[in-house]
């Protein structure tokens, strides 16, 4: 018996032959492409992770000793260690302005934290520069960019930029855990409210309720940013984490068992001597590696770049409890509230799957207000861009650490007095391994050669007037083309009636 078939005609034949390439062999082709970018579609997240006076040496990548920071010393192995990166002021925000708004603390007129603008010393031979308390609306944020662009925005922390009417809310996050105007918590324990540290002043950390005694602020912060990364992942939409830890800022407290085991831990020799302070930096480093685990528990560790960096160098004071400075930065000279490096070095390691070699080493001097332009670049915003740019996009430099930037000087400006024996009202500018700072107390300067005197201890302005002379003009050039303010003298200044 024969069986009658019927044949597609030939031009159904042809569509169904395409149809069968389209469907099969062609994805076929492509998926080794696909495969190494499975993040193509979507946006890189975003994850800045903000220490709040972490010294540039306060880190085991970065040479600490009493210290332990395995799972940021694994972030160091697994991205860029910048080794010359500076803070763009010595004082929390300002570098917390300038970050977010990719523009200079002295042209933003922002160049101390808001207390210190609202209530100046009135017993100084000058008068401070008149600085802002709130970072103004006019400014458009990181933040606010990276809303256009799809992202969810969350600030989780110290926010530091103003009061109620200038929240992280009004400057484009979409959610705000703990940010208020205050720069310090009363207290580091549950429920993290209290009176008595900052004089009459009650400090509370907001959205925080339903804790438990014993709760240590550090790990309760990190829990808020977990649930950041769990929503977002839900949602499948992109994000911007802003992860700004009070720690290890003033007070000076720490979970007791880890103080106990860095007090075992101690002896003679040893850069860092504060336990307390230890266990303060352990709990940052617990922190840094419980979000790198929920990252890659909710598979977005190859599509997230993760940024670490603290906000101004490490603080050389006392804590109100303790007679031991809370930490060191040797070799590098001074701290807080000054204008040498000490002051201004900080750590900063970033990681980006895919783009940033490992175990790779960055000696090209940077500044955090670069984060704003690179950020940017990162998310696919060129749109987020200001004029004259007081920053540049590192991504180049993310993917080839050794290369050079052309910007040849940095300049910082701090028309302030810090309660440290070192800081009066200055600027200063780095140009190539040459820095000048510029006093203005007395019109003083002074002259380092980084490269052969890296601490800053020998002063070469009257050997090298010449030098001093040039790059003073250029730093008072400078000053002229951001609006700089400046401060002035203090005409019932009696030294005899300062307070000591």
């Amino acid at each position: 018996m024969r069986t009658n078939i019927q044949h597609p005609p030939q031009r159904f034949r042809a569509w169904v032959d395409t149809a069968w390439f389209v469907l099969v062999l062609l994805p076929a082709t492509l998926l080794p492409a696909f495969a190494q970018r499975p993040e193509a579609a979507q946006s890189p997240n975003i994850v800045l992770i903000l220490a709040d006076d972490l010294g540039a040496h306060d880190l085991g990548c970065y040479g600490a000793d009493l210290h332990e920071t395995p799972n940021l010393d694994r972030l160091a192995r697994d991205g860029v260690r910048f080794t010359q990166a500076y803070a763009p002021s010595p004082v929390c925000s300002p570098t917390r302005a300038a970050l977010l708004t990719g523009k200079h603390p002295a042209r933003l007129h922002l160049t101390i934290w808001s207390e210190g603008a609202l209530n100046p010393p009135k017993d100084r031979k000058l008068r401070p520069a008149a600085s802002l308390a709130n970072l103004p609306h006019t400014e458009t944020t990181l933040a606010e960019h990276l809303q256009t662009g799809g992202y969810l925005t969350a600030l989780v922390g110290k926010w530091h930029l103003g009061d109620a009417d200038h929240a992280p809310e009004t400057h484009g996050f979409d959610v705000n855990i703990g940010g208020t105007r205050w720069g310090a918590p009363q207290a580091y324990f549950w429920p993290y409210r209290g009176m008595g540290r900052f004089g009459g002043e009650f400090r509370y950390v907001p959205h925080l309720e339903f804790g438990r005694p014993g709760e240590y602020l550090t790990d309760r912060l990190t829990d808020e940013a977990l649930r950041v990364i769990d929503r977002a992942a839900e949602a499948k939409q992109p994000f911007f984490l802003y992860l700004a830890h009070h720690a290890p800022h003033t007070p000076i407290e720490a979970k007791p068992d880890d103080i106990a085991d860095f007090e075992k831990k101690r002896r003679p020799g040893l850069n860092h001597q504060n336990a307390v302070y230890a266990a303060m930096v352990k709990s940052l480093d617990d922190s840094v590696g419980r979000v790198l685990a929920r990252l890659k528990k909710r598979r977005l560790d190859r599509n997230t770049l993760v940024i670490f960096a603290s906000d101004n160098g490490g603080y050389l004071g006392t804590d109100k409890r303790q007679s031991m400075p809370v930490t060191t930065n040797a070799p590098l000279r001074s701290g807080k509230g000054t204008l040498y490096k000490g002051g201004l070095r900080v750590p900063l390691i970033v990681k980006w799957p895919g783009v940033t070699p490992t175990g790779a080493e960055c000696g090209e001097p940077v500044v955090l207000t670069d984060l704003f332009y690179t950020l940017a670049a990162v998310a696919g915003l060129p749109h987020a861009t200001n004029s004259p740019p007081d920053g540049l996009d590192l991504t180049p430099l993310l993917r080839k650490p050794d290369m050079r930037l052309t910007r040849d000087a940095l300049f910082f400006h701090y028309p302030h007095y810090y309660h440290a024996p070192d800081s009066t009202p200055a600027s200063a500018v780095r140009v190539g391994d040459w820095k000048l700072p510029e006093f203005f107390e007395d019109q003083r300067v002074e002259l380092f050669d980084l490269k052969d005197d890296p601490g800053e201890r020998r002063d070469l302005a009257d050997q090298l007037p010449d030098n001093a002379v040039e790059l003073r003009q250029r730093l008072r050039d400078w000053r002229t083309s951001v609006g700089a303010q400046m401060p002035s003298p203090n005409p019932s200044f009696r030294a005899s009636d300062r307070t000591p």
